[in-house]
């Protein structure tokens, strides 16, 4: 596999071929690079791309970890013969990788190896602070946990020479405060967290998450465990801007479900399960995450999922290449699926935010009912109402889940 370079004019100034860079043209970053290399500045040329505004299409990132020069990727793209991928349970159709493998003539080891990220943070950590391979080419982790391990320098960073398709990224993905570049991760699914309910039990149309608190609905709700979706829709609705939170709205929004949980309001606090209870009508509303209630709608039509006016969470789980991990390989698995046929087949399966754009159109193909779904495929409108939630230190994020363990019983 090999890919043909730019011929080098040495008489050409370095000045002109940093001005192609910038104009977005990757093949002159390769001359770059390796006129810079020849002059033993190839951290000042990652520098200087930097300079050049962060530009969309070359290897220059941010640093890990917040020091030292920024790095510059470059990988070859030679012939390999396996990848190795780690991702959640149910989260892939059976035709696609099997496209991957006939079209890159390799084998393909899917993991199904991650519940939940702490524990599979908990599993390989001692190898990435030894800087020990973790056997992986591609991890799939949530936004926080993403950006932990970008602050922990144990991440490759993405080759996105390699990734030409990275234009593909819908705009409202593309600039997390965590990876404001997208230089390190790219979403393979995207979701939203709202409000799930059952307009039959709850008497109507509810607004947003104060409607939880409601007394009338005393006992028939339930919120996630996960402190970042359930506090996200709190804070919402109290007016609070989730991208700007500081750890004191998020822990008010925490001692407000406390209170709740303690009086009885919150029947329970859930992972998926609150799924069974809000089908068979035990739950009438729930804080939710969207693809759970796409799935739901099948068998239950009158269930319904609210993006409040106030707004709903938006999050990824993304694709990320761990330090010593094949990254040429990793990124035609990225490359390939941000081809919008190939993630309309797998949203088709997923039934998730689809994060890459002209796949509806391709969806609409496949099935015109899949395409017109605003929680697969939200229009303009809609992710005006999705915001992530901002960054917080470790110390802050240990501080919320210890209390929020303490409410919810797991503590």
């Amino acid at each position: 596999m090999t890919r043909r370079e730019p011929l080098d004019d040495p008489q050409e100034p370095i000045e002109r071929i940093a001005e192609r860079v910038a104009e977005g043209d990757a093949a002159s970053r390769r001359q770059f690079l390796r006129r810079m290399g020849a002059a033993g500045l190839v951290a000042g040329a990652g520098s200087l791309l930097a300079g050049c505004g962060g530009i969309e299409g070359t290897g220059a990132t941010t640093p890990q970890g917040g020091a030292g020069a920024v790095p510059v990727a470059d990988h070859p793209q030679e012939d390999f013969d396996r990848l190795v991928v780690s991702n959640w349970p149910l989260y892939i159709d059976e035709r696609t990788p099997k496209t991957w493998e006939k079209r890159f003539d390799a084998r393909l080891r899917y993991i199904e190896d991650i519940n939940d990220n702490e524990s599979f943070y908990a599993k390989v950590r001692g190898d990435l602070e030894q800087g020990n391979s973790i056997g992986r080419d591609i991890v799939i982790l949530t936004d926080w946990m993403a950006a932990r391990w970008i602050r922990a320098g144990y991440l490759e960073p993405i080759d996105t020479f390699n990734v030409p398709n990275r234009a593909n990224l819908v705009p409202s993905l593309r600039h997390p405060a965590w990876d404001p570049h997208r230089m390190y991760t790219m979403p393979w699914q995207s979701g939203m967290t709202g409000i799930g309910y059952n307009p039959k039990l709850t008497g109507g149309r509810l607004q947003d998450a104060n409607d939880l608190f409601d007394p009338k609905f005393k006992g028939r709700v339930t919120f996630l465990s996960e402190w970042r979706d359930s506090a996200a829709l709190v804070m919402l609705a109290d007016g609070v801007d989730i991208t700007k939170a500081t750890i004191d709205d998020v822990m008010a929004a925490i001692e407000k479900m406390g209170e709740a949980a303690a009086s009885g309001q919150i029947r329970r606090f859930t992972g998926n399960d609150y799924a069974k209870d809000l089908a068979s009508g035990n739950v009438w509303a729930c804080i939710a995450w969207s693809g759970d209630i796409v799935q739901l709608q099948a068998d239950n039509p009158d269930l319904e999922f609210l993006i409040p006016e106030s707004g709903a969470l938006i999050w990824s789980d993304n694709m990320m290449i761990p330090k010593g991990g094949n990254a040429y390989a990793a990124e035609t698995w990225m490359n390939f699926y941000y081809e919008p046929a190939i993630a309309a087949e797998l949203a088709a399966y997923v039934n998730y935010f689809v994060p890459v754009m002209g796949a509806k159109e391709e969806a609409e193909k496949i099935d015109p009912g899949l395409a017109a779904n605003q929680l697969i495929f939200p229009d303009e409108e809609t992710q005006k109402r999705l915001f992530p939630l901002g960054d917080f230190t470790p110390e802050e994020e240990r501080q919320a889940t210890v209390r929020m363990q303490e409410i919810t019983g797991a503590g």
